[in-house]
């Protein structure tokens, strides 16, 4: 038999979904078995699997020992000696990120262990803000992502409540996240507004655009604003209004205007002229926009936090200042 005291950033969540994080190697199956023969319980009492737990319950699993080995893999934060972090802004609840371009957030297929992640979480125990061995379900993580080489904002949560909070924001489109990037061309007309419809296609790991809607395809719209241009290049400051996978470079590519160093989405015969071989794309500003209440983050509302050293812009366009 197990127990687990249910701590502050275990408690909101059902006793089913705290149980896939807290006993990982059970199978979904066999925990569902459990319940029925009541060997799951909470308080001393059976427990069903929508029950939502609350800080103080006493959790007893009365299931075989096999399910509590501890996995070989070791934790990818633990194998990072010295954490790479540039940090924007942190307080008790979250830290904002600025990733540079080139690093990936999560682990990759190549089983990259110098993620974005990794490094968050070797800072946070290093410096004593997190310590795994007192947590039963909960580890920090990621709010949102950006590609590999996009550099730029990236939101880490600190406590269970603070991702709950911030993932809920997210899908409301209660964040404003502003870009900025470098294309061939200038836009026609320099500002304006691009509405679409992208499908992606997870074979060729590629977004196709459509002007009307088709099967599979989401509407996407990115506000535009060209800020200068100089040798046949601009820098355009994008403000997404909805989180599509690879949006911006898709409707730049759209209108005429693809990123500099953008293989995927541009020509290459293009590139090959600036020696770029990623795209230059960063996100650069956030703002919290909240509609509704945000509890524990309400604090936020309203801030903006702005990334002022990007390296392209200072290549590309020296006198512009962010």
């Amino acid at each position: 038999m197990k127990e687990y005291i249910i701590s502050k950033n275990d408690s909101g969540q059902r006793i089913n979904k705290f149980l896939e994080k807290a006993v990982p190697l059970l199978p979904s199956s066999m925990m569902h078995k459990y319940f029925r023969l009541k060997r799951i319980k909470v308080n001393g009492k059976r427990s069903e699997p929508a029950y939502r737990l609350n800080e103080g319950d006493l959790v007893q699993l009365y299931i075989n020992d096999e399910f509590f080995e501890t996995p070989s893999e070791q934790e990818a934060y633990k194998k990072i000696k010295k954490p790479n972090l540039n940090i924007v802004y942190e307080d008790e609840n979250i830290l904002l990120a600025d990733k540079p371009a080139g690093m990936v957030v999560h682990e990759d297929e190549q089983g990259n262990i110098n993620t974005l992640i990794a490094n968050i979480q070797a800072y946070l125990y290093e410096s004593g803000q997190w310590n795994p061995e007192k947590e039963n379900s909960f580890t920090p993580a990621l709010c949102n992502r950006i590609d590999r080489n996009t550099g730029g904002i990236v939101i880490a949560a600190k406590t269970a409540e603070a991702l709950r909070i911030l993932n809920d924001k997210i899908k409301n489109h209660e964040l404003v996240k502003r870009y900025l990037c470098v294309v061939h061309g200038t836009p026609n007309p320099k500002n304006g507004l691009i509405e679409s419809y992208l499908r992606r296609d997870e074979k060729r790991k590629q977004v196709f655009e459509f002007n009307k809607p088709v099967a599979g395809a989401k509407i996407a719209k990115t506000i535009y604003r060209t800020l200068s241009t100089q040798n046949k290049l601009s820098l355009v400051e994008c403000t997404l209004l909805t989180g599509r996978t690879h949006q911006i470079r898709v409707h730049m590519s759209g209108i005429g205007c693809p990123l500099l160093g953008d293989g995927k989405y541009g020509k290459n015969e293009q590139n090959k002229h600036f020696r770029e071989t990623g795209q230059l794309l960063y996100s650069y500003q956030l703002k919290f926009s909240f509609k509704s209440d945000a509890g524990a983050l309400q604090y936020l509302d309203g801030q903006t936090f702005t990334v002022k050293k990007i390296p392209f812009v200072n290549k590309y366009f020296p006198s512009f200042r962010v």
